[in-house]
Protein backbone atom coordinates (compact mmCIF):
# COMPACT_ATOMS: atom_id res chain seq x y z
CA UNK A 1 0.00 0.00 0.00
CA UNK A 2 1.57 3.34 -1.02
CA UNK A 3 2.14 5.95 1.63
CA UNK A 4 -0.26 8.86 1.51
CA UNK A 5 1.04 12.41 1.33
CA UNK A 6 0.39 14.67 4.25
CA UNK A 7 0.48 18.22 2.86
CA UNK A 8 0.65 19.71 6.36
CA UNK A 9 3.69 17.61 7.25
CA UNK A 10 5.37 18.56 3.98
CA UNK A 11 4.63 22.25 4.65
CA UNK A 12 6.07 22.01 8.18
CA UNK A 13 9.21 20.30 6.86
CA UNK A 14 9.59 22.99 4.19
CA UNK A 15 9.14 25.71 6.82
CA UNK A 16 11.83 24.15 9.05
CA UNK A 17 14.20 23.85 6.08
CA UNK A 18 13.61 27.52 5.21
CA UNK A 19 14.22 28.66 8.78
CA UNK A 20 17.49 26.70 8.90
CA UNK A 21 18.57 28.25 5.60
CA UNK A 22 17.78 31.75 6.90
CA UNK A 23 19.69 31.09 10.13
CA UNK A 24 22.68 29.83 8.11
CA UNK A 25 22.53 32.91 5.87
CA UNK A 26 22.36 35.22 8.90
CA UNK A 27 25.37 33.48 10.47
CA UNK A 28 27.32 33.76 7.20
CA UNK A 29 26.51 37.45 6.76
CA UNK A 30 27.52 38.18 10.36
CA UNK A 31 30.89 36.57 9.62
CA UNK A 32 31.19 38.95 6.65
CA UNK A 33 30.68 41.93 8.96
CA UNK A 34 26.96 42.58 8.51
CA UNK A 35 24.67 43.42 11.41
CA UNK A 36 21.26 41.75 11.35
CA UNK A 37 18.57 44.44 11.52
CA UNK A 38 15.59 42.09 11.08
CA UNK A 39 14.83 38.47 10.28
CA UNK A 40 11.63 37.37 8.54
CA UNK A 41 10.31 40.92 8.49
CA UNK A 42 6.63 40.78 7.55
CA UNK A 43 4.68 43.69 6.13
CA UNK A 44 1.17 43.87 4.66
CA UNK A 45 2.74 43.74 1.17
CA UNK A 46 5.24 40.92 1.69
CA UNK A 47 8.13 39.53 3.68
CA UNK A 48 11.87 40.11 3.61
CA UNK A 49 13.95 37.16 4.82
CA UNK A 50 16.81 39.28 6.21
CA UNK A 51 17.51 42.98 6.52
CA UNK A 52 21.19 43.59 7.19
CA UNK A 53 23.47 46.59 7.56
CA UNK A 54 27.17 47.14 7.03
CA UNK A 55 28.52 50.67 6.97
CA UNK A 56 26.23 52.84 4.85
CA UNK A 57 24.61 49.86 3.11
CA UNK A 58 21.28 48.37 4.07
CA UNK A 59 20.62 45.15 2.18
CA UNK A 60 17.29 43.40 1.83
CA UNK A 61 18.20 39.74 1.46
CA UNK A 62 16.23 36.88 -0.06
CA UNK A 63 17.47 33.46 1.06
CA UNK A 64 17.01 30.46 -1.24
CA UNK A 65 17.99 26.87 -0.44
CA UNK A 66 18.23 24.77 -3.57
CA UNK A 67 20.28 21.89 -4.98
CA UNK A 68 22.42 24.19 -7.15
CA UNK A 69 23.42 27.85 -7.23
CA UNK A 70 21.66 28.32 -10.58
CA UNK A 71 18.41 26.88 -9.19
CA UNK A 72 18.63 29.20 -6.17
CA UNK A 73 19.07 32.31 -8.31
CA UNK A 74 16.29 31.23 -10.70
CA UNK A 75 13.97 30.74 -7.72
CA UNK A 76 13.97 34.51 -7.13
CA UNK A 77 11.23 35.18 -9.66
CA UNK A 78 10.24 38.61 -11.02
CA UNK A 79 7.07 38.48 -8.90
CA UNK A 80 9.15 37.61 -5.84
CA UNK A 81 11.55 40.47 -6.54
CA UNK A 82 8.63 42.92 -6.79
CA UNK A 83 7.17 41.57 -3.52
CA UNK A 84 10.52 42.00 -1.73
CA UNK A 85 10.92 45.52 -3.16
CA UNK A 86 7.42 46.48 -1.92
CA UNK A 87 8.16 45.02 1.52
CA UNK A 88 11.46 46.94 1.59
CA UNK A 89 9.54 50.13 0.77
CA UNK A 90 7.17 49.45 3.66
CA UNK A 91 10.12 48.88 6.01
CA UNK A 92 11.75 52.11 4.85
CA UNK A 93 8.51 54.02 5.42
CA UNK A 94 8.49 52.74 9.00
CA UNK A 95 12.23 53.48 9.45
CA UNK A 96 12.79 56.94 7.94
CA UNK A 97 16.26 57.24 9.52
CA UNK A 98 17.43 54.59 7.05
CA UNK A 99 16.40 56.65 4.01
CA UNK A 100 19.86 58.22 3.67
CA UNK A 101 21.58 54.82 3.46
CA UNK A 102 22.64 53.01 0.30
CA UNK A 103 20.02 50.34 -0.42
CA UNK A 104 20.68 47.02 -2.07
CA UNK A 105 18.77 43.81 -2.84
CA UNK A 106 20.85 40.67 -2.33
CA UNK A 107 20.38 36.92 -2.57
CA UNK A 108 22.04 34.31 -0.37
CA UNK A 109 21.99 30.87 -1.93
CA UNK A 110 22.23 27.88 0.38
CA UNK A 111 23.49 24.85 -1.55
CA UNK A 112 24.24 21.48 0.08
CA UNK A 113 27.87 20.86 1.06
CA UNK A 114 29.02 24.34 0.04
CA UNK A 115 29.51 27.63 1.80
CA UNK A 116 26.59 29.99 1.30
CA UNK A 117 26.88 32.19 -1.79
CA UNK A 118 26.20 35.89 -1.15
CA UNK A 119 25.16 37.64 -4.35
CA UNK A 120 24.98 41.41 -3.76
CA UNK A 121 22.78 43.69 -5.85
CA UNK A 122 20.93 40.96 -7.76
CA UNK A 123 17.93 43.21 -8.43
CA UNK A 124 16.83 46.82 -7.99
CA UNK A 125 14.14 48.64 -6.01
CA UNK A 126 11.62 48.15 -8.82
CA UNK A 127 12.22 44.39 -8.78
CA UNK A 128 14.11 44.35 -12.08
CA UNK A 129 17.19 42.23 -12.55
Amino acid sequence: MPATRDPRAERRASERHGRRAEATAAWFLRLKGYRIVAMRHRTPVGEVDLIVRRGRVIAFVEVKARATLAEAVEAVTPAGRRRIARAAGAWLAANPAAADRDLRFDVVAIVPWRLPAHLPGVFDAEGGA
